[in-house]
């Protein structure tokens, strides 16, 4: 068992916090907001005042927040993770942010004489109550080594990308440029085979066959994202688990680096545009699959919510 520090209580975060508590660490956690903490406190979560006291607390501290503008409000100042960091106290950041921007809290890290890791995670509320996050770290690997046992505890699949701080925040950001991307060709298969006559749940059940389930089944087109997110076409989540700005973040992100690496992206440009669609027709609180919404306008095509 882990004391464990957690900063960051939102859809992702509070999740993973249950599965700690229920795998018997000792958890303390800290969000801007408390009253998102109250069902986690029930369960047995200790509540701390602030970022620095959770820190001061753990062994391991980790973070999940919204961007880099969060992360630094919640690792910066008197009150912050830096604060409360020491020789012996092992970081892990789970946010989406830019690379540089980690290499260059990695270093801050570093000065208060404990270690960090980037450990985003790749998956959906249904992945991680089902037992199947999966990590991918950063870092260096004597570090890795240590939080490896932990990090089985949030998921399965805990890979060590490389010893750069910024790679596994790299690769994450390549997983969700990929996860647009798929939620846009899903959509806009779903709307064309609607617009020719066939019934819009149909098409969500037909592009969505998993061949261990059903006979017959398109396998080309078939994946974990459209079996779990495909049905958000006909019925939205009451809380989004990615809403349209969270994704568009990290395709800003994607796109950032697509320039500096000289690596064109034209799929991701161009599905980025229909997330500022999204946010243009007030939809931005809604899970990132309402780009459906947006095809159907331009198609003519009547979308009751």
């Amino acid at each position: 068992m882990q004391h464990v520090g957690w900063v960051g209580l939102g859809v992702m975060g509070s999740e993973i916090t249950q599965r700690l508590i229920a795998k018997g660490h000792s958890v303390v956690g800290h969000n801007r907001t408390r009253a998102k903490a109250a069902a986690l406190e029930a369960m047995g979560m200790g509540w701390g005042p602030s970022p620095r006291s959770v820190a001061e607390t753990s062994d391991i501290v980790c973070s999940m927040v919204t961007d880099t503008k969060a992360l630094h409000a919640v690792t910066d100042g008197p009150d912050g993770i830096l604060a409360g960091l020491g020789p012996g106290k092992l970081y892990v950041d789970m946010s989406t942010v830019s690379p540089a921007a980690s290499r260059e809290l990695t270093g801050r890290v570093s000065a208060t004489g404990a270690v960090m890791l980037n450990a985003p995670v790749s998956g959906s509320v249904v992945t991680i109550r089902q037992g199947q996050l999966a990590v991918m770290v950063s870092g260096a690997r004597a570090a890795y080594e240590r939080a490896r046992p932990f990090l089985l505890d949030i998921g399965p699949k805990v890979t060590h990308v490389g010893e750069d701080p910024g790679l596994a925040l790299a690769m994450k950001i390549a997983v969700n440029l990929n996860l647009q991307v798929q939620m846009q060709a899903f959509c806009e298969a779903v709307l064309l085979a609607e617009k020719a006559g066939v019934p819009r749940e149909l098409a969500v059940e037909i592009l969505s066959l998993d061949t261990a389930a059903d006979v017959f089944v398109n396998t080309v087109v078939t994946s974990p994202m459209v079996k779990y997110r495909g049905p958000f076409v006909l019925k939205m989540p009451e809380v989004a688990w990615f809403n349209v700005n969270m994704m568009q973040k990290d395709m800003n992100l994607a796109l950032e680096m697509g320039q500096r690496l000289d690596v064109p992206l034209p799929a991701t440009a161009i599905s980025n545009e229909f997330l500022t669609a999204a946010r243009a027709m007030g939809l931005a609180h809604h899970d990132m699959a309402i780009v459906f919404d947006v095809l159907a306008a331009l198609a003519g095509v009547e979308v009751e919510r």
